[in-house]
């Protein structure tokens, strides 16, 4: 049996009705039938949450008050963050559109901390890397305490919840022998700031377990781009934690982005990467549906 290591269900970071700006931290009061829509309730003036207090996300515990919603952010911000892994070619529909056989271990790649975005806010995408702009919808794992050499057995103990991501890429930057050299790199390409959006809500270990039945899709202005099931992931949330935590400190805090399915723009015929005012939304089944437009800088 896993240890609980977060005093919530369900954890968001928002902007109080009626009140400052000051960020405050709540767990949503919503039925099982609600749990998909936290951001258009939110939108829609109606969400209320029992109000958490603690310095950090991982340590906030219920105050017994209850507060309503006005602006909805994403559940963690930078300074949260320590690191980002990333698995790249983790499911089977996207490695196979990639012409690629099935991985015997998971592919990692990181990126910093200043990645993070929130739900809502737009993503700014720098003029050099505007040519081949993609997105990647994800299911993120939060890991909840230091964790090393880990086994699988293990895993679900050091994992605080799970959150909704899309990992931003620069695809040229990422391929071109141009641009990332003679062979490709990953990290470079999808490392600028605010390219690893983050949202709506932070989703419990103990209610989510292993997080490998949920529905995912990624929408581009409305018309879906990807749609799959974390089952269909090569190595799942247990394996994934222990094969990072060999020989190296996966700390409180830490992001695994678990890899993305198939239906990238890369991939499309033809291609069809972002462009400047394009809105993405990545809906995972029990975590919601996160929001960002695509900001081309001048």
């Amino acid at each position: 049996m896993s240890s609980e290591p977060v005093a919530w269900d369900r954890f968001v970071r928002y902007i109080a009705q009626g009140a400052d700006q000051d960020i405050r931290y709540g767990d949503p009061i919503v039925s099982g039938s609600d749990v998909d829509l936290i951001a258009q309730i939110a939108e829609e003036g109606k969400l209320e949450v029992k109000m958490l207090h603690g310095n950090d996300p991982l340590s906030a515990t219920p105050t017994g008050e209850i507060d309503k919603v006005a602006r909805l952010l994403g559940p963690l911000e930078p300074a949260h963050v320590p690191i980002i892994r990333c698995i790249g070619l983790n499911y089977k529909t996207h490695i196979l559109e990639t012409g690629r056989p099935l991985p015997t271990c998971p592919t990692v790649f990181t990126k910093p901390g200043p990645a993070v975005a929130d739900h809502g806010e737009d993503v700014p995408i720098p003029c050099f890397a505007q040519e081949q702009c993609d997105y990647e919808g994800e299911l993120v794992v939060v890991i909840g305490k230091d964790a090393k050499n880990i086994v699988e057995a293990d895993a679900l103990d050091y994992v605080a919840g799970y959150t909704a991501g899309n990992d931003v890429s620069a695809r040229d930057w990422q391929r071109e022998a141009g641009k990332a050299g003679p062979v490709p790199q990953w990290s470079f390409s999808k490392s600028f700031d605010k390219y690893a959006p983050l949202g709506p809500c932070m989703v419990a270990t103990h209610v989510l377990g292993e997080a490998n039945k949920q529905s995912l899709r990624t929408m581009v202005n409305g018309e879906i781009r990807q749609e799959s099931n974390t089952s269909d992931l090569c190595f799942g949330v247990r394996r994934l934690v222990a094969f990072c935590s060999q020989g190296q400190t996966l700390q409180r805090g830490s992001l695994i982005m678990t890899g993305t399915p198939g239906g990238v723009a890369l991939f499309m015929k033809p291609q069809a990467f972002l462009e400047d005012g394009d809105r993405v939304e990545v809906e995972i089944g029990g975590i919601g549906r996160m929001s960002n437009r695509m900001s081309f800088d001048a």
